[in-house]
């Protein structure tokens, strides 16, 4: 025999409150706003207890949505999997609990349509602001944001014809402080490893301050394609490789190349037969990419691979340290506090032409660059 299970409790409400301390729905409204001067201490006294004996619980929603304010802000994630954007996004929940805001949280999965449709549910909840670290979110679906009167902030990446505050690493040096490192250590040829650059600006930032600099170096700055072979003694060489994760096929492709050119023979050092060993390294990207080399490496080589190839890489996960790879180290924690509060201050009324801030990651030198 079944019983009909028993319902649950009768949230108390405002009109409960103002009955169980004997005065008028204003005066509540007016302790709830923080008002207290406009009452007694005897009324603020049994507002307090008929709050807590009726274990009332506002409704923050209605409230804001009243006042027109409802500190309910956006954060939308390309890639929650990805220890970059946890780490930003403690930066974003310590800043919103300091700021009195609450963050609505969308994972898109790196998925463009995704991103699209995050945007416009985030619209329907009437959100204050939205912070955006997004794949290929385009200018015309931001701009639907502005012209609602919803300001946008842009995490480590910008997006083209759009004038939005942008917070994130300063990629050009970081790339530019991992390249002179390779170079410091005397490295044959310096592989960048990037995932596609198209639609991620910040990786077009990373990968174009690395050919730059290998150009001035003297070495080979060619995008993508075999190393060129007339390059001066000593000088060191350059190259990208474009590295699809999300294509398993071209992923084996790439890694394919880079067995190829692990496996040749190095250059002559004479005109007798002797050998020097090539000294090559991998300058990853991102951690992604990293931990993609550095899986192929160890699986394909034994756990003495780094003895081969060095692994730089911007990003600085835990197994990093674990497996002793050099890293640039990202103020992730900073990058999504400050992302709010340039939010913040937009959505309280400040106007200024768009602001980018740049901050400097910190290089953190292990075993895998000393070969």
């Amino acid at each position: 025999m079944s019983s009909t299970p028993p319902l649950a409790p009768r949230r108390a409400t405002i009109t409960d409150v103002a009955r169980a301390a004997g005065t008028g729905k204003t005066s509540i409204s007016r302790y709830l706003n923080g008002e207290l001067g406009a009452l007694s201490a005897e009324l603020r006294a049994r507002i307090e207890a008929a709050i807590e004996r009726l274990d009332y619980q506002p409704n923050q929603m209605a409230r804001g949505l009243k006042r027109g304010r409802n500190r309910l802000i956006g954060l939308l994630l390309a890639d929650l999997t990805n220890p970059y954007s946890v780490e930003v996004l403690q930066g974003v929940e310590a800043a919103c609990h300091a700021l009195g805001l609450m963050p609505l949280i969308c994972h898109a999965a790196n998925e463009v349509e995704m991103e699209r449709r995050y945007l416009q549910l985030l619209t329907t909840y009437r959100v204050e602001g939205v912070i955006v670290n997004a794949l290929g979110v385009r200018e015309d679906t931001l701009r639907a944001l502005g012209g609602g009167g919803i300001p946008a902030v842009l995490v480590d990446r910008s997006v083209d014809g759009l004038a939005a505050d942008m917070v994130g690493l300063d990629n050009r040096a970081a790339a530019e402080i991992g390249t002179r490192h390779l170079l410091e250590k005397g490295f044959d040829e310096i592989w960048f490893v990037v995932q596609p650059v198209e639609q991620v600006s910040s990786r077009r930032l990373r990968e174009e301050a690395f050919r730059k600099l290998m150009s001035g170096s003297g070495g080979a700055g060619g995008k993508r394609g075999r190393a060129r072979k007339d390059v001066s003694p000593g000088a060191a060489r350059g190259r990208t490789l474009v590295l699809n994760l999300a294509d398993t096929a071209e992923v084996g492709q790439a890694l394919a190349e880079l067995d190829a050119a692990l496996n040749e023979p190095a250059s002559a050092t004479s005109a007798t037969t002797r050998r020097a060993p090539r000294r090559l390294a991998l300058f990853a990207a991102n951690a992604p990419v990293a931990l993609c080399l550095a899986l192929h490496l160890k699986a394909r080589y034994g756990d003495d691979w780094q003895t081969r190839v060095a692994l730089l890489c911007i990003d600085d996960p835990e197994w990093a340290e674990l497996t002793g790879v050099t890293t640039i180290r990202q103020p992730t924690y900073d990058i999504g506090y400050r992302a709010v509060e340039f939010l913040h201050q937009r959505i309280e009324g400040l106007e200024s032409h768009a602001r980018d801030c740049l901050l400097p990651g910190e290089l953190i030198v292990r075993a895998s660059t000393s070969l």
